[in-house]
């Protein structure tokens, strides 16, 4: 009852589909990041966007498939096919820049459903959509491995993005292509349509009724429906979570966050492709070995955040983790007749597994302990998962329903110990939307050497000496000898603006009559500079504060003046990428004075950042020079700052010229700009 060619046409619309699904994420985003701050709060908002959305698109497939007879199905879908073809391409509107006064939150969804609501709608419903259509007008086929295809190609456009679509073309261009090839999709898409229509009354009655699938045609009960929501809800939980774990308390390296991802993804490919890649007998053992070495590692540092032994662990224990979340949740799969309800429940957990841990922890724990709780849970609901089912093809392995609550019990424990540890090493542990801040105390051998410290995540954001002669002087990145320190030093201006916080370790340097302006985006990381250190209160310049982000807040003000403008937002994974762009740098300009320097902070383990600087500098006709410094005074730490200044004078009688190191050049590397740019081709 099938051809190759229909095969081919429906496996091609889902693989199509999938991959524009997950390419137009990134493409979109990066679009709309320099508008609203580059924060991270633009890529949670986008994601919950994603989520809802794809949730929308299946709970309208499983309407369609369920509610109106073939004929109306293709009749809706393809309307609403030529619908979206309207909202193309996909480009946001200038109209859609923010002014600074409507409410981020609101205005980006409404921009997203905008640009691509309807598209990425279309998109989100085709794989369980075209999966049911497969089931009643082809006999023979394995439809679940439809989903196994989806999700191939979902981990090749993730793949794709960052390494061969981005550092090749330019916004305008992906965005145009992108679109292009969304037509293609529309047309195959109606095609299948077309195809479902012709032949899905042609088949046996018998043959809606009867499933090809191995699993026969039983009638999910309440307990299937709840062991689906919940073990798709703990594979995004466990993904979440391991994310922010190893990219924000193990190692902030760009592009780490691929590796998590890309197992989820690939635990979906090998589950649902047959079942002879999930074994009950072989994966469960290990699974729990890994679930309490894991909860183990998140109280003990020297496997936890130990960069070489904690992302092998945690990307291994997450393999393991979402076979078995996923492996059950494909020994529990119904039959076609109730494929599209499956994918529903599927979608409805994601999403909550993503905002729960995305949206919600943030709001409700001071630190990272959503690992910690996802492990709990996960061993839980192993319990339910491992008692007896009247469904269930084959017997219960070694790992019992009892084991599993041993693992929940030593799990719970491991993470009370956890919560101890940092309650008692922490002077303050804060957390929201932007990350986990951590103040701590660190005592030494002479008294005199005590510091007070700033974390965020795994990043050490300043520290201060804790004797009271010794509080005022200048600690980390921001010694006398650093570029910046030479900056402050070197100019005669007294007006110095700061792009980013910290400790606020440089108003150290302020003199009377000075005004060091303060732009911070994170309104508890200003919180924590004035009551748990004292360089801001101590300082005798006069001390300004703009909360918000930094580029957002200077198109807003009007030209400030500044002596030295000094940009110290690089040094962790996430860069903002809009604060080191051509434009950004002309608005840098703006507010400088003609012989103002600006100081770029490119000290990064994992990026060279200083020839992406020296590139825009050199677009532009100004001059640059790289400061390398590896001071031995007490709290100092070896920084490379990059200056900027229109003037080459100013470079010159300064000393800051005779300090200077060459810049190693990137072969192919271009000025960055808002459209262009590639982390990528940047790492060490």
């Amino acid at each position: 009852m099938h051809t190759p060619g229909s095969k081919i046409l429906f496996a091609g619309t889902i693989f199509s589909s999938s991959f524009l699904l997950f390419l137009v994420q990134p493409l979109i985003a990066k679009q709309i990041l320099p508008w609203f701050g580059g924060s991270a709060a633009v890529w949670s908002v986008c994601m919950v966007f994603f989520q809802v959305t794809l949730l929308a698109g299946y709970a309208y497939a499983d309407w369609l498939s369920r509610r109106l007879p073939p004929r109306r199905q293709v009749q809706v879908h393809v309307a609403l096919l030529a619908a979206s073809l309207a909202m193309l391409p996909i480009l946001a509107g200038p109209q859609w820049k923010p002014t600074g006064e409507a409410d981020p939150t609101l205005w980006i969804l409404g921009l997203l459903i905008a640009t691509i609501g309807l598209p990425y709608f279309m998109l989100s419903t085709t794989g369980p959509l075209l999966q049911s259509w497969v089931a009643r007008s082809v006999i023979g086929i394995h439809v679940y491995r439809y989903f196994s295809l989806s999700n191939l190609a979902s981990l090749l456009a993730l793949m794709s993005y960052p390494f061969l679509i981005e550092p090749h073309a330019r916004l305008v261009t992906q965005a145009y292509v992108w679109s292009g090839v969304f037509v293609l999709f529309a047309l195959s898409c109606a095609g299948s349509a077309w195809y479902f229509l012709q032949h899905t009354h042609r088949l046996p009655p018998a043959a809606h009724a009867v499933s090809h699938e191995p699993e026969g045609d039983w009638d999910p009960q309440t307990r299937d429906y709840l062991l689906w929501l919940g073990l798709s809800a703990m594979g995004s939980w466990l993904l979440v979570a391991i994310t922010n774990h190893i990219t924000q308390n193990v190692a902030a390296i760009p592009f780490l966050w691929l590796l998590p991802l890309s197992i989820y993804l690939l635990t979906f490919v090998l589950c649902f492709e047959s079942d002879r890649w999930y074994r009950r007998a072989a994966f469960l053992p290990v699974t729990a070995v890994l679930l309490l070495v894991c909860a183990y590692g998140l109280q003990d540092s020297a496997i936890g955040v130990n960069i070489k032994v904690a992302i092998p662990l945690y990307a291994v224990g997450l393999f393991f983790f979402c076979m078995f979340l996923h492996g059950e949740l494909a020994r529990r799969r119904p039959g076609p007749r109730y494929l599209t309800r499956f994918y529903l429940m599927l979608s409805l957990g994601g999403a909550l597994g993503g905002i729960t841990v995305g949206l919600i922890a943030p709001r409700i724990l001071p630190a990272y302990y959503e690992l910690g709780i996802g492990l709990i849970i996960t061993a839980l609901l192993a319990m339910a998962v491992l008692r007896p089912s009247p469904n269930a093809r084959r017997p219960v392995g070694a790992l019992g329903s009892a084991t599993a609550a041993v693992l929940a019990v030593l799990c719970g424990y491991f993470l009370y110990v956890q919560v101890a540890d940092d309650l008692a090493d922490t002077r303050r542990l804060t957390r929201n939307f932007y990350g986990n801040l951590q103040s701590v105390d660190v005592h030494r051998k002479d008294a005199r050497d005590d510091v007070r410290q700033l974390y965020h995540g795994s990043i050490k954001h300043g520290e201060q000496f804790l004797a009271p002669d010794r509080h005022l002087l200048p600690t980390t990145y921001y010694g006398p000898t650093s570029g910046i320190g030479r900056a402050i030093a070197g100019t005669a201006g007294k007006r110095v603006g700061l792009i980013g916080l910290g400790a606020g370790t440089l108003a150290v340097y302020g003199r009377p009559g000075d005004v060091y302006r303060f732009y911070e985006i994170n309104p508890q990381v200003l919180e924590l500079a004035r009551s748990e250190f004292s360089f801001m209160n101590e300082s005798k310049a006069q001390i300004e504060t703009a909360l918000g982000d930094a580029r957002l807040t200077l198109e807003r003000e009007a030209p400030q003046g500044f002596d030295v403008l000094a940009v110290d937002a690089f040094s962790g994974d996430s860069v903002p990428v809009h604060l080191i762009t051509a434009q950004a740098m002309d608005l840098y300009l703006r507010h400088l004075n003609a012989d103002g320097i600006i100081a770029f902070h490119v000290t990064n383990r994992f990026l060279w950042l200083p020839p992406v600087v020296q590139e825009i500098a050199r677009t532009k006709g100004l001059s640059t020079a790289l400061i390398r410094d590896d001071p031995d005074g007490p709290g100092l730490r070896r920084t490379d700052w990059i200056l900027v200044a229109r003037n080459p004078q100013v470079l010159e009688r300064t000393g800051i010229r005779a300090a200077a190191t060459p810049v190693a050049p990137i072969p192919g590397l271009t000025a960055w700009t808002d459209d262009f740019n590639n982390l990528f081709q940047i790492l060490k």
